[in-house]
């Protein structure tokens, strides 16, 4: 089963790259044939990374949780996940280079600098942490697309201003379509995360005799999900939209990478009780 692990850790990066190279070329040169085949391009490669993170958690006994980069191959699999669901549910597929870029190099480095542990705390061989973990991702995965989102709607509002309509102009979706699919990105992070925590509380007292629900890392995920939440209550009950929303979906993700470098590596290792 190790050679089919290596095996697969050395294809995902290039399986990521074509589908990433197939929606630039339907995004920049308009190709029907790149048009045809990018997202079940993307399908297959989502397929072998559930695949090799399945394996990889069946031989070594654990969720693929326990080094930064594990993590940023799960990164590289629930924001490509993420970003299909949001395909799917908004009908549009014009942005997919955007974001699939982020999952290609987070992927390039995990294949480049993984190693496998050692010695493992037991703790981090939870099943249910393994899922506490993936849904967090899950949803900082929503998050990063939105803030892309976000980015393509401020930079399609200054080219319209400007007065510039050219490739950008002609292949993304209109403001209205792109505040959407934010939005739909925040809400699905926004669940996504509500179900981390509530695993998170569950899965704590059962882990660890003396804990502390005062941890950094997760009153920084509380801080997140309080922040977003406020943002989604804002535009439901004042009518919030355009670019309030779009710096909220900028903002907020960059709140959400300072707990997962700032906080992690400085305020706690994997969580300070651990």
């Amino acid at each position: 089963m190790k050679t089919t692990i290596l095996l697969f850790n050395d294809l995902l990066p290039v399986l990521y790259w074509v589908t990433v190279w197939s929606y630039a070329k339907a995004f920049f040169r308009n190709s029907a044939l790149a048009k045809k085949v990018k997202t079940p391009f993307l399908s297959v490669t989502i397929a072998c990374h559930f695949l090799y993170l399945t394996l990889r958690t069946l031989e070594f006994g654990h969720p693929p949780i326990t080094n930064i980069y594990e993590i940023l191959s799960v990164l590289a699999f629930t924001t490509a996940l993420a970003y299909l669901a949001i395909e799917y549910i908004t009908k549009v597929k014009s942005t997919g280079y955007f974001v699939l870029i982020i999952s290609f190099f987070f992927q390039l480095l995990s294949t480049v600098l993984i190693k496998e542990l050692a010695n493992v705390n037991p703790i981090l061989r939870s099943n249910l942490l393994g899922f506490h973990v993936t849904s967090a991702l899950l949803g900082y995965s929503a998050f990063a697309i939105s803030a892309v989102y976000g980015f393509l709607y401020i930079m399609l509002y200054h080219h319209i201003k400007s007065n510039r309509f050219g490739v950008i102009y002609d292949n993304l979706p209109n403001l209205e379509k792109l505040e959407q699919m934010a939005t739909v990105s925040v809400i699905t992070g926004f669940l996504l995360l509500t179900v981390a925590i509530i695993v998170g509380v569950v899965w704590l007292p059962r882990a660890f005799e003396h804990y502390s629900y005062f941890d950094p890392k997760l009153v920084g995920t509380i801080v997140i999900w309080l922040m977003y939440g406020v943002g989604l209550l804002a535009k439901r009950s004042i009518g919030w939209q355009g670019r309030k929303i779009m710096v909220l979906s900028i903002v907020g993700f960059v709140v959400t990478m300072l707990s997962l470098t700032v906080v992690n590596v400085f305020l706690s290792g994997f969580h300070n009780f651990y």
